[in-house]
């Protein structure tokens, strides 16, 4: 019988097989956004899921770079977790790594925000505060537009994740920037 998992024990986990501050950080940042979501899109009593879907979506990427998506799944079994919550964190990956299709809106939010809230957080440490905080939707779309800032986020992604939520390309960036606002951190 496959069990839910706690965010301590997501935590646990996650630290288990990536220890670069950055790795961890990106999926405190994720984890913060997708309960942030799962609020405002009417799921929050799956608040916590969704936390930890973000927390754990990139799982296996510090260790297994050239499995990502794929050994979080045989990882995951291994722990006897929530079939639920493996596809949603493999899903992530679908057409990039894997072929595991984002299905639940969930699924689509993570999608979509993953490489988001990593070219969002690029630019807050161009700011002087550091910070989302003080950011607006425009220095955004510049970021976005200049293909040599943060080379390593996908535009593609970022764009067919919109898509697949049926939002304009505009609203996932200022949703995603108001969910990055909530939390503190950023």
């Amino acid at each position: 019988m496959s069990k839910q998992i706690t965010r301590d024990e997501a935590w646990e986990l996650l630290t288990k097989y990536n220890k670069d501050a950055f790795h961890l950080r990106h999926g405190e940042t994720v984890e913060s956004a997708m309960r942030y979501f799962a609020k405002a899109l009417g799921y929050g009593e799956e608040e916590a899921f969704w936390g930890n879907v973000g927390l754990l979506h990139d799982l296996d990427f510090e260790m297994y770079p050239e499995e990502h998506c794929i050994k979080c799944q045989e990882i995951m079994k291994e722990h006897d977790l929530d079939e639920r919550l493996i596809h949603a964190v493999a899903s992530h990956g679908y057409g990039i790594c894997c072929d595991v299709a984002p299905i639940h809106e969930m699924e689509k939010v993570l999608f979509a925000v993953d490489e988001l809230t990593g070219l969002i957080g690029a630019a807050a440490l161009m700011r002087p505060s550091k910070s989302v905080q003080d950011m607006e939707l425009k220095s955004i779309k510049k970021k976005f537009k200049d293909k040599a800032f943060a080379a390593g986020c996908n535009r593609d992604v970022i764009r067919r994740g919109a898509e697949q939520l049926g939002w304009e390309l505009d609203d996932l960036m200022i949703k995603t920037l108001e969910a990055m606002k909530a939390d503190p951190r950023n």
